[in-house]
């Protein structure tokens, strides 16, 4: 399995991973499950949770609290181009870490905040670490890690964010309530020690080579002559440069399903909660179908993770985007208990699936080799998708409800599995990794639409 002697490739493997016969990529795995738990604080369904008690005892409008989550998303892209290169180069450890560490300080500094503009410099940090620092580098290193089980390793790594958005929001429910808002958000802190900082300083490792080791931990087949499959997910270990993937249609189209993707995502999930208080529902009642929702993300998942092993993800992409505007019709019309179950039900159903596709699209369409550098300058072309939440913020104020911001949501997904449709995969013939001219590409050669 490894071109190094066992003794050799055993020394270079964490002591504290206890299971020395399991591929080291579950150990990747397993630090990405519990960084994504602890960074959850910083997402649109816990922020949404403390919106109103922000709200009663500052006396700010949802706008001026969903521009926080708005500059966070605005730093994240930032931060995801700048450290592009450096995540190819030198991996996630490092950047996972200290990312954990200005999260755990900034939300210190949330539990002392008396005015908006440091609630958006702290908020703002923390999200973009989260997105740009945790988020991006756990999913580059577990797309280095595995290559014909990467939507299954991507699933799980996913289910501890979804499950941390089910969770949390009830614990932070009971502590608020108990203690105070404040008090909450230090409790956050100390939470984010023990599930990014410590986990990802002592586990994560760049590449499975840098080991002795191969992705998956088998050894590659030959590629042989075989075409990739219509619709079966058929991925080759061959990675394109950042200026050949330019040469594309397909990287333009992923460019703009990408972008649009966290404009509505992020919106729907930091206004949630406090839409269906406005509808009516109690605040245990919107807070339980933000659970829900998280719960069967969480849950369909990792189910999620083996279809996507099997089937294309240009064809997953274009399903998932029309379970979501399935998802946004619901919510527009939900104004009971039950039709708001019935949204968190499928809404949380698509986004399980939505939150693979989204890793799982450059990694599968370009290779591993450049992931760092692809996804870091494709970065500024989402800085206008963290206006989201807080255009949404606006269009209540002005409106009074949110039915024109869910109905614009409903188009943006409609453009999504329209950018699908034409993002067919340019094929080329396998480079060899020290040659430099850019192979030839054929744009006809993928699946035909």
């Amino acid at each position: 399995m490894s071109s190094r002697p066992a003794n050799e490739r055993m020394a270079t493997i964490p002591r504290a991973w206890p299971f020395k016969n399991v591929f080291y990529g579950w150990a990747i795995v397993a630090t990405g499950f519990v960084a994504s738990f602890g960074m959850v604080p910083m997402f649109g369904p816990v922020l949404g949770v403390f919106m109103t008690s922000i709200e009663d005892e500052l006396g700010w409008s949802r706008t001026t609290i969903a521009f926080a989550f708005t500059l966070g998303s605005m730093t994240s892209s930032v931060s995801t181009f700048i450290f592009g290169r450096v995540l190819d180069r030198y991996g996630s450890r490092a950047i996972v870490t200290i990312a954990g560490g200005i999260i755990l300080l900034s939300m210190v500094g949330i539990s002392f905040m008396q005015a908006p503009w440091q609630f958006w410099i702290l908020f703002g940090l923390g999200r973009g670490s989260a997105l740009g620092g945790i988020q991006i580098g756990v999913s580059i290193a577990i797309a280095n890690w595995f290559i014909k089980r990467r939507p299954r390793a991507l699933a799980f790594h996913h289910t501890g964010l979804r499950a941390g958005q089910a969770l949390v929001p009830l614990l932070i429910l009971v502590i608020i309530g108990a203690f105070g808002w404040r008090e909450a958000w230090r409790f956050l802190a100390l939470f984010t020690a023990l599930t990014i900082v410590i986990p990802g300083f002592i586990y994560l490792r760049r590449r499975p080579e840098d080991l002795g080791l191969y992705p998956d931990g088998e050894k590659p087949l030959d590629e042989g002559a075989e075409p990739p499959s219509r619709y079966r997910r058929d991925v080759r270990d061959i990675s394109w440069t950042l200026k050949e993937a330019r040469r594309t249609r397909a990287f333009w189209m992923i460019v703009l399903f990408v972008s649009v993707d966290r404009f509505a995502l992020g919106a729907i999930n930091l206004h949630m909660v406090a839409n269906f208080e406005d509808k009516g529902l109690s605040f245990a009642q919107a807070v339980s179908i933000l659970s829900l929702f998280a719960a069967t993300s969480a849950l369909t998942g990792p189910g999620w993770g083996f279809v996507l092993e099997k089937l294309h993800i240009r064809y997953s992409a274009m399903i998932i985007s029309g379970l979501l505007l399935v998802a946004v019709s619901l919510l527009i019309v939900a104004d009971t208990y039950p039709l708001a179950i019935a949204f968190g039900l499928m809404f949380g159903f698509a986004v399980g699936g939505s939150s693979l596709v989204q890793n799982l699209l450059w990694a599968d369409y370009f290779g591993r080799a450049h992931l760092g550098e692809i996804r870091g300058f494709t970065a500024p072309f989402r800085l206008l998708s963290p206006i989201g939440p807080t255009l949404t913020g606006f269009i209540f104020v002005r409106t009074g409800d949110y039915t024109l911001a869910f109905t614009i949501f409903g188009g943006i997904f409609f453009v999504m599995l329209i950018a699908m449709w034409f993002a067919a995969p340019p094929r080329r013939k396998r480079v060899a990794p020290e040659a430099e001219a850019p192979a030839a590409v054929d744009e006809a050669a993928g699946p035909p639409g």
